[in-house]
């Protein structure tokens, strides 16, 4: 998009974004998710972000979050542990490797910079 927009995040629709097996502890969380914006060279990316319940690990890029809705425990290696629930803002730094614990559904609101 390259205009000023609104959107109502609780409602957008996703799309499956299938998480690597081996990124998968227990469960069987599903995560959705949709980029609303890129900056033209990719380095910047808005989006919303959907997990099902599960556990899963991943490493990251430079992001900050906010929670719509659900809830999970997010285990930072060698750092902190984190809980978030709706209307928390989260900051993860890039190559973080996290264990996210899935409560209920979490749904987010996520700005990156690669």
């Amino acid at each position: 998009m390259t205009h000023s927009f609104v959107l109502h995040i609780p409602d957008a629709e996703l799309e499956p974004e299938p998480l690597a097996p081996e990124q998968i502890v227990s469960g069987t969380p599903e995560v959705t998710g949709k980029v609303v914006w890129e900056s033209e060279d990719g380095r910047q990316v808005r989006g919303i972000w959907q997990i099902t319940p599960g556990v899963v690990t991943d490493t990251e890029a430079d992001e900050l979050f906010v929670v719509v809705s659900g809830s999970a425990t997010i285990e930072v290696e060698g750092g902190a542990t984190l809980t978030v629930r709706p209307g928390d803002m989260a900051v993860l730094r890039e190559g973080d490797r996290t264990t996210w614990t899935v409560h209920e559904t979490l749904r987010k609101a996520y700005a990156i910079n690669l």
